[in-house]
């Protein structure tokens, strides 16, 4: 594209997202600004649902698009920005062949962009003269205003009278100059250079040559480095190792199948809730076991990392290593068992939530691990196939709206499990209409709670509880009503149904 149609795309869509967003939420406004944009792209060619990634991120852009006005959440928010993000980069590089590379491309284009954008502005033609050329002459007037400004302050100094006049007169200007701008919204300069900036990085595309070429020369199939050494040391090192990982992995393999036989009779048929908080249970030991699979994960792939690969009689240490891996899955599984347990004493909270995702990555990557093992492939392979899964799973995480499933969920199961009020209070807006209880229900409650759950600590009231949610819900009713139609989302605004229609009583 030219200079001109490049500094003018720019701008207009600088103008555009500065009066969708100015002064206004998030909300509707980045859906249209996002579909603005990706109509654009199409039309003008610069985008193609072609190829595996190309349909991912075009897919993902729009879906967690429509998830911020459908779920409203900061996670939705994040993971829009950051799909949007890795978006830019694959523009920069179509043909790249993992994410890891579109994400480099996309930071090395946050600034080199605004850098080119500038050149490109100062390079544009203006009567049959640069616009630099303009910018360059008034440097001429730079020295003489230095030079008038400095005898201005030698005179003041040395005439009180001159000094006044000076004084009169700047405050004269001052005056008038408050006046002009007591009513200018710099609010709107504000919006608008952040839009800039923004607009700049979207459609000023500069590549990183260096990250081309290290994507080019990766490659998921693992090369076999051969080493000419007659004496044979390197081979007979290469045996040394083999023997050393055939030893610790049948010793790591009897320690962890003890560990799941455990885990098995324990956790997922014998377990029995004693009253105790389950912090040590769950949450100390989740991520001891996490970061077991982790360290399990990387011994393989430092076994597997060269020419183990390649020795003809490695099938022993292969296999040790495939039942490590399903060891490690059971694991996963244990852990999992001991995040349901959590939920069903002590209910649904984001972290429990979270550790369902990472248990699903976990395995999954646990199976990339077989993959590469079976078929020799190289640690692209896993960087490339993981990312891929892991972008997966955060999209589809980002079209759901949590806050209310955790509010629905933890009271309906309260009879049965704890409902920790302080927790439940701080939920987003969107699940006001499913925290607001009456006084009478939660008292009733209170009474269930304190039989089944009789801990020392003491925890928010039933009366403090609902002082809050009733203070919650009189801001988010001035604050929704305050909103314009660009800050429009639809769970607040079922939220606001829900709690102002005539059919709902206030407790």
């Amino acid at each position: 594209m030219s200079k001109k149609r490049d500094a003018l795309i720019v701008i207009i869509f600088s103008l555009i997202t500065t009066g969708l967003f100015h002064k206004q939420a998030l909300g509707l406004n980045l859906l249209i600004s996002e579909t603005i944009l990706f109509t654009w792209l199409l039309i003008s060619k610069q985008f193609h649902f072609k190829g595996l990634y190309s349909i991912t991120l075009g897919l993902g852009l729009i879906i967690t698009s429509i998830s911020t006005v459908l779920t409203h959440s900061v996670f939705s928010y994040f993971l829009n920005f950051l799909v949007l993000f890795i978006f830019v980069g694959f523009l920069i590089y179509p043909n790249t062949k993992s994410l890891f590379s579109t994400l480099g491309q996309a930071s090395s284009n946050i600034f080199n962009s605004q850098i080119m954008f500038f050149k490109k502005l100062l390079g544009t033609d203006l009567n049959g003269h640069k616009l630099g050329s303009y910018i360059w002459k008034i440097r001429i007037l730079i020295i003489p205003i230095f030079v008038i400004s400095l005898f201005v302050v030698i005179y003041r100094k040395s005439n009180p009278i001159f000094d006044k006049l000076i004084g009169n007169t700047w405050a004269f200007f001052n005056e008038k100059l408050d006046s002009m701008f007591i009513d200018f919204d710099f609010l709107l300069i504000i919006t608008f250079t952040i839009s800039m900036f923004v607009s700049i990085f979207i459609f000023i595309r500069t590549s990183n040559q260096r990250l081309i070429k290290i994507d080019k020369d990766s490659t998921d199939e693992l090369k076999r480095t051969r080493n000419r050494n007659k004496n044979g040391f390197r081979f007979n090192g290469l045996i040394n190792e083999y023997k050393a990982g055939v030893f610790l992995l049948v010793a790591l393999n009897l320690i962890i199948f003890v560990l799941n036989i455990i885990d098995i009779k324990w956790v997922w048929f014998s377990f029995e809730w004693e009253g105790q908080y389950l912090k040590q249970f769950v949450q100390e030991g989740t991520y001891l076991l996490i970061l077991s699979i982790i360290i399990s994960i990387a011994l393989v792939l430092y076994y597997f990392r060269g020419n183990l690969n390649f020795y003809n009689n490695n099938k022993l240490l292969r296999y040790l290593s495939y039942i490590w891996l399903v060891q490690n899955g059971l694991l996963a599984v244990s852990v999992g068992m001991r995040n349901l347990w959590y939920i069903n004493y002590f209910a649904l909270a984001y972290k429990r939530i979270g550790v369902f995702i990472f248990l699903i990555l976990t395995i999954y990557g646990l199976y990339t691990v077989y993959v590469k093992v079976w078929k020799r492939r190289s640690a692209f392979y896993l960087f490339k196939t993981n990312s891929y899964a892991l972008l997966l799973i955060l999209i589809i995480s980002s079209t759901i709206n949590w806050d209310t499933i955790i509010a629905k969920y933890n009271f309906k199961n309260s009879n049965e499990s704890f409902l920790h009020l302080d927790y439940m209070s701080t939920l987003s807006d969107k699940s006001l209409p499913y925290l607001d209880k009456t006084l009478l229900e939660l008292k009733h409650t209170d009474l269930l709670q304190k039989e089944m759950f009789p801990f020392e600590q003491e925890f928010m009231t039933p009366e403090e509880y609902c002082r809050i949610i009733g203070e919650r819900k009189i801001n988010f009713k001035e604050k929704w009503e305050l909103k314009g139609i660009l800050s429009w989302n639809l769970p607040e605004y079922i939220a606001y149904k829900k709690l102002y229609s005539d059919s709902h009583t206030n407790p």
